[in-house]
């Protein structure tokens, strides 16, 4: 199992501790880290700019399609931002700790 981050954005602390703690709860990801950050975007035709939240969930590539689609799920968003990129070198260790704990 490859551990990767999947990170997506809300407006909220809400929405970010519902996210977090639902992902984690349901043992899609081993852990959720939430950040403020500010976001210049296109929206509509307007350039936004907007505090926003990160939140970056550590998780597996084979757990990937139901982490995406439960943050569709009960995200707010119309159109939420849902990447993900792998872990180049990661210690074996924390790697095992995160299969373990999202759902391998």
């Amino acid at each position: 199992m490859k551990p990767i981050a999947v990170v997506t954005t809300v407006a909220n602390r809400e929405d970010a501790h519902r996210l977090a703690r639902t992902l984690v709860e349901r043992k899609l990801a081993a852990c959720a880290q939430i950040s403020e950050i500010e976001s210049f975007y296109q929206w509509k035709g307007a350039i936004q700019q907007e505090p926003e939240l990160r939140l970056l969930f550590k998780t597996t590539d084979e757990r990937y399609a139901l982490v995406e689609s439960t943050i569709r799920e009960l995200h707010p968003y119309d159109l939420p931002a849902i990447h993900a990129y792998a872990f180049e070198h990661v210690d074996p260790d924390y790697a095992d700790w995160i299969a373990e704990n999202a759902g391998g």
